[in-house]
């Protein structure tokens, strides 16, 4: 086991005493070394989230296995929805991408930099336009076509990839088809998109055409779960940039390009590291 290796617990559970205590005893007891922690009450629905890494090596155990037999009575105890994660292990990525390839392009130099724990196994796209860009990378590149009528079987070729590459996150950077409800069911929490306005402003398509017709001042993007309800789920991560009467259309989605790659970046950073919790349609996002 590499002397860098965490294992990151998160937790989210009624809120009441005791959870803290409880669970810092437990890793105590095991002579585990927490070096992150973070807590959250929601005082409106008494839920309590908490998120802490532990430094592998520090611990009795000798797998993940282990502390989950082991920590399942408290977690019974305190009626938690809990998982345990190593970072040894980097979350399997599939991106899907259409013609627009910035924030894919960003994507992969922060994988090939190594900027944080993620591993991008497979690239699909309902283009070949990112083709060569892709497999110069040397990740293996699929080209699905897709039409209004053959929609639900290129969504069933996707699933079938993601499922072979063992995906643990798919994401959706800049893909502009519309995912299906079922699968984002089946794979809820595990969809990452990005939309190109802060929302809830400007939903659906052209949102930069939107918003130049309204006289905003502010752009921006905003990186989601995907949902059945287009658009409308849980927002990990949004920022903005100021614009004015002087800007063209052209302008706000030169700029908003810039803000897209750095919230898709953020967001999925914070998911691989287990760092976000869904609850309801919100998310909690410890940073």
């Amino acid at each position: 086991m590499n002397n860098g290796t965490t294992y990151t617990l998160v937790i989210s559970c009624p809120d009441q005493r005791g959870i803290v205590a409880a669970v810092s005893s437990f890793i105590a007891a095991h002579q585990g070394s927490i070096v992150e922690a973070d807590y959250h009450t929601d005082r409106e629905l008494n839920r309590f989230f908490m998120r802490q890494e532990i430094l592998a090596e520090s611990l009795s155990f000798t797998n993940q296995d282990e502390f989950r037999q082991k920590f399942k009575e408290t977690a019974k105890k305190f009626k938690m929805e809990w998982k345990i994660t190593s970072s040894a292990q980097k979350k399997r990525t599939v991106v899907l991408v259409s013609q627009e390839d910035h924030c894919l392009a960003d994507l992969l130099y922060r994988w090939r930099a190594e900027e944080f724990d993620f591993d991008i196994v497979a690239v699909i796209s309902n283009h070949e336009t990112t083709k060569s860009f892709v497999e110069w990378h040397n990740i293996p590149f699929h080209y699905i076509p897709m039409s209004k009528e053959n929609k639900g079987e290129a969504f069933g070729q996707i699933e079938a990839l993601f499922k072979k590459y063992q995906g643990d996150v798919m994401v959706l950077a800049r893909f502009m088809q519309i995912v299906p409800a079922d699968l984002c069911e089946r794979l809820y929490g595990r969809i990452i998109n990005i939309h190109h306005s802060f929302l809830p402003s400007f939903v659906g398509g052209k949102p930069y055409h939107q918003a130049y017709e309204r006289g905003v001042k502010l752009i921006g993007a905003t990186c989601h779960y995907a949902t059945a309800v287009l658009d409308e789920g849980p927002i990990i991560e949004q920022d903005v940039i100021r614009v004015d009467h002087s800007h063209s259309i052209p302008d706000m989605i030169r700029l908003g390009k810039d803000v897209e790659k750095m919230v898709l970046a953020r967001g999925l950073r914070y998911h691989v590291e287990d760092r976000v919790i869904i609850h309801q349609n919100k998310t909690i996002v410890f940073k």
